[in-house]
């Protein structure tokens, strides 16, 4: 059964209360979605399995754990998902970073595919596909959708808000996928933004407003 997790942790709500203020710029927005991202890879990966390996230290041989082998890779939703993988890559640096390119018809509001480039073992990976924002839930739906169209069946979702809206239809469209989330918000407005929320990401990440 798939699982929820909201988080709690103080620093995270601290750098997600910071992101969240009109007069943060681009420079601090991107360190700090970078950092919440690092945070969220710490929990995310909890449940990763070890196995006992016996090296040598200075000391003596000994038996320690390390990751079982498993391999792993970061998808972010292009363009906004950019801002998330730095961070989590200095958590899990052997990773492999595909990319999902998908943008809102802003009438319609349904993802559009423009972009998809993944590894070619994709489908024997763990799959994190991150998005600092969860709004509607489409994009983040369809990009699931064309990674298991691709094979790949271990997928878990990263977001830093998302709207009770994305995540319903998320649980509804992929209730085997876990999904992480830094901040659950009140709502979505008219035009599909989250309230309170941030804001575009994407363009405060990049500077493009």
């Amino acid at each position: 059964m798939a699982k929820t997790v909201i988080m709690e942790h103080p620093l995270i709500r601290h750098k997600i209360g910071i992101i969240r203020r009109e007069e943060t710029g681009s420079r601090d927005f991107r360190n700090l979605i970078s950092e919440i991202a690092m945070l969220m890879c710490y929990e995310a990966t909890r449940d990763l399995k070890l196995t006992d390996i016996e090296i040598t230290t200075p000391i003596c041989k000994a038996v320690v754990q390390e990751l079982e082998g498993k391999k792993l890779a970061i998808v972010p939703i292009l363009r906004a998902g950019l801002g998330m993988v730095d961070g989590m890559l200095m958590m899990i640096p052997a990773a492999k970073v595909g990319h999902i390119g998908l943008y809102r018809n802003e009438e319609t509001l349904e993802p559009v595919e423009y972009y998809c480039k993944l590894p070619k073992d994709c489908a024997e990976r763990d799959i994190f596909v991150v998005d600092p924002m969860l709004a509607t839930g489409g994009s983040a739906s369809a990009a699931i959708t064309m990674l298991k169209d691709k094979g790949v069946k271990n997928i878990r979702f990263m977001c830093i808000i998302a709207a009770p809206e994305g995540l319903k239809r998320m649980q509804k469209d992929h209730p085997d996928v876990d999904i992480y989330i830094g901040a659950m918000d009140e709502c979505l407005n008219e035009q599909g933004y989250i309230v309170p929320g941030l804001g575009d990401a994407g363009d405060r990440i990049f500077g493009t407003k």
